[in-house]
């Protein structure tokens, strides 16, 4: 556009640095506002009056792990991987012996599997495929898994479903890969055969679900809907929310916001993109009166006639899984070229809810910590260290509601390869409602990877700002419609994928650096006005509420 990133653009607020961090009404603080020295920013007490509707900031005060509980209920110890012929010396393989007690916790209806201070040698992955099964180290500087083999090694090369000699091992799969046995069995053994799959909630052709209710029309925002047979639906039951786009996309217009530019985009030829819808949510049922059904979460999207809504089951969920206190460390390879990663990856979570990792390192992988259409997950206390990874966290297919709070990249302990890629902190593929909150990144960056993610939050973080976003032009938009940066500091003055309100509609960029374009430089997708809203640029740290995920905790419904 060739406009900086200081000047009004599509619609951009631009609020001076004194008049927000100083800024405060006469009278008293308005109901659920976090009140803070030197007063909240004016676009706070704006959201506080519509939390659940404003048009640039998401909610998210419900994301992680049972609605973002600080602490999660922890089954009792059942078994300890060392009587299953664990060896803490390294000296033999462990992955059988902690996939035996892993399993037999897991049919025995849950519990903790202890893994007591060592470092245990795998040479095969380790799944958790039960619902209510933890494995539990103790600590990260006390219990470590040494991979010594790869994906590709242990299950086979992964290609793409979209064509191209890409290896899919770059984005997806884990060497401790929490994931419901079926779905697990049914990925890799679709891999296997080289039928590449989707991944997601509704099976490897996106055909396994059955509709339970149709649902009548609701607003973004609201917390119940009305359905037309609510004989199939019950309380506690965890559901997808399947919206279809029509022949007009107007769906996708909506996920970005609406008006003048989504309707002047070309959404036909996107094929990656439009492969991920119909979207789909996964939301518990809190209770079910009459025709009336409140769901844990307020919708994230309008629920209309023409997208044909329905409730929908889902593939057998992973609930109430974790992993905790320990490092899971790859042999030191070097870093594999662009999209050509062989699958020495971290922690991974697939068709998961309400799961979790806490306390736990991974070093020297390709990818790190996958949430992978996962929703409602918590990654707390987790880093991402060693020769240096080609997606520190990715977030994709589809992926909802997630939380990762607390954590850190470290920066490479060798040199990047040539033809190696660094992304960073990554959402894509329709994604929303996924929060990032109190990180260190010594490298990386805001990695939004087209597939038009909408609706993401990343708050009280410090970046060297020094990576690059990836994703392909088939795969559509950078940003779909609300998007916040909220208290962030960038210490080497990069903008790109942290200042955003010349390139993301309908997103909000409070309390950022002073930064200036370099590097990478990305053009908006869509023409017209963006609406974006920027406030308290230049003053990291000064900005009031801090954190934006936290300060939404504080409100009441």
């Amino acid at each position: 556009m060739g406009i900086g990133r200081r000047q009004f653009v599509g619609g951009a607020v631009a609020v001076g640095v004194a008049a927000t961090t100083g800024f405060r009404p006469a009278g008293p603080t308005p109901p659920g506002e976090q009140a803070a020295p030197g007063g909240a920013t004016p676009l706070w007490r704006e959201y506080a009056d519509s939390p659940y509707t404003h048009p640039q900031i998401p909610y998210v005060g419900r994301a992680g792990a049972r609605g973002g509980a600080t602490r999660q209920t922890r089954p009792r110890v059942v078994a300890n991987v060392l009587s299953y012929g664990a060896t803490p010396d390294g000296s033999a393989d462990s992955a059988p012996a902690i996939n035996r007690a892993l399993t037999e916790a897991g049919e025995r209806g849950g519990g903790t599997v202890l893994v007591p201070p060592g470092t245990y040698r795998i040479d095969g992955l380790v799944h958790i495929g039960h619902s209510g099964v933890v494995l539990r180290g103790a600590g990260s500087g006390r219990t470590r898994l040494l991979a010594t083999k790869h994906l590709t090694e242990l299950i086979g090369p992964y290609g793409s479903r979209y064509g191209g000699d890409k290896s899919s091992w770059s984005w997806a799969g884990g060497l401790l890969w929490l994931a419901p046995h079926a779905r697990h069995a049914s990925l890799t053994a679709a891999i296997r055969d080289r039928a590449w799959p989707f991944e997601g909630w509704t099976g490897n052709r996106r055909d396994e679900w059955e509709t339970l209710t149709t649902v009548r029309p609701a607003r973004r925002g609201d917390w119940s809907v009305t359905v037309d047979d609510p004989s199939a639906v019950r309380r506690g039951q965890l559901v997808l929310l399947r919206l279809a786009d029509d022949a007009g996309h107007t769906l996708l217009e909506h996920m970005a916001g609406g008006g003048v530019g989504p309707e002047a985009y070309t959404w036909d030829d996107k094929t990656k993109l439009t492969s991920y819808v119909p979207y789909e949510w996964p939301v518990r049922v809190m209770s079910v009166r009459g025709r009336k059904v409140t769901l844990e979460r307020p919708l994230p999207l309008d629920v209309r006639p023409e997208w044909d809504p329905r409730l929908t089951t889902l593939a057998a969920p992973l609930t109430g899984s974790g992993v905790e206190g320990l490092t899971l460390e790859a042999v030191e390879t070097p870093q594999s070229p662009h999209l050509l990663d062989k699958g020495y990856n971290g922690v991974t979570f697939q068709c998961a809810y309400d799961c979790w990792a806490e306390d736990v390192v991974v070093r020297h992988v390709d990818n790190g910590f996958g949430l992978v259409a996962a929703s409602a997950c918590t990654l707390r206390r987790t880093r991402v260290e060693g020769r240096g990874s080609h997606h520190p966290y990715f977030c994709r297919e589809g992926a909802h509601d997630n939380l990762i709070e607390d954590f850190r990249i470290a920066a490479r302990t060798v040199p990047a390869p040539a033809g190696t890629q660094l992304h960073g902190i990554n959402v894509e593929g329709l994604s929303s409602h996924n929060v990032w909150s109190r990180g260190v990144m010594e490298m990386g960056t805001f990695d939004t990877h087209r597939g038009m993610p909408f609706a993401n939050v990343r708050t009280e973080i410090t970046v060297e700002n020094n990576g690059r976003h990836g994703g392909d032009a088939s795969a559509g938009p950078l940003y779909g419609a609300r998007f916040a940066h909220w208290n962030v500091t960038v210490t080497n003055g990069r903008a790109g994928l942290v200042k955003i309100d010349t390139i993301a509609p309908y997103s909000a960029t409070v309390g950022i650096s002073e930064v200036r374009e370099f590097d990478q430089i990305d053009v908006p997708d869509f023409v017209g006005e963006l609406h974006a809203r920027v406030e308290a640029y230049g003053s990291p740290g000064a900005v009031r509420p801090r954190n934006l995920y936290e300060a939404q905790r504080t409100l009441r419904r």
